[in-house]
């Protein structure tokens, strides 16, 4: 499988953003209203979404240089009325913010000293984690989302070893019950047990589709949207 290290994924949230802001780029009204892949969002809520991420993330790395706890949201109802107000904003603003809540997580993140980014920080979800995995969380988010937008970014544009550290991360929390592998192996999932497996292969960018439930691979069971 993948290993990932704090550079891999600076790197990756920083292309993530800008594909994001590339694809959005000429949207205005109508292009923001269009439905997304997610259940209930359109293209306004993916990206209200990812600016109040990297606001989110922000307070911990507040947090993590600080020491004074901040969480990413005050609640969950809070974090779904934020995205609720991002998506109505302009066209023109919400692209704004999306680019300026990034710069400023970015800017955070590189004021942090070899010590804070062992500082240990609580992400919404309850994990405990230290703040140099908050770039890898950033780089999931804006690097899926960038093509959830559907305007030409796929999974085959973003980086391989990208790609091979989400199929890691996705299949370390789900378990399917069959062998999944791409043809180079760079990505293997054999699961537990003695009995013969069924095996789907797919080229790396398809089996991280399929595993982030945007894309099925024909003989694979369907999965919901993980992200």
């Amino acid at each position: 499988m993948s290993t990932r290290t704090l550079a891999d994924a600076r790197r990756w949230a920083a292309l993530g953003t800008e594909l994001f802001l590339a694809a959005a780029a000429p949207f205005g009204p109508a292009e923001y209203a269009a439905p997304g892949p997610l259940p209930g969002w359109s293209r306004a809520h993916l990206a209200a979404h990812l600016a109040a991420n990297a606001d989110a993330l922000g307070n911990l790395v507040h947090w993590a240089a600080t020491g004074t706890p901040t969480p990413m949201y005050a609640s969950p109802a809070e974090r779904l009325a934020g995205i609720e107000r991002g998506r109505a904003l302009p066209a023109a603003e919400l692209t704004r913010r999306v680019r300026e809540s990034a710069e400023r997580l970015a800017a955070a993140l590189d004021a942090l000293t070899p010590e804070q980014w062992q500082a240990p920080v609580v992400t919404a979800q309850g994990r405990t984690v230290p703040a140099a995995e908050l770039p890898w969380l950033r780089a999931r988010e804006a690097c899926v989302h960038a093509v959830d937008l559907a305007a030409g970014v796929t999974f085959a544009d973003l980086p391989a070893d990208f790609l091979a550290a989400l199929c890691a991360d996705v299949l370390a929390k789900r378990a399917p019950e069959f062998v999944l592998r791409t043809p180079d192996g760079s990505v293997r999932w054999v699961p537990a047990g003695d009995a013969d497996q069924p095996v789907v292969e797919a080229e790396l960018p398809q089996l991280a589709a399929y595993l982030t439930g945007r894309q099925h691979i024909e003989g694979a069971p369907p999965l919901g949207p993980w992200l």
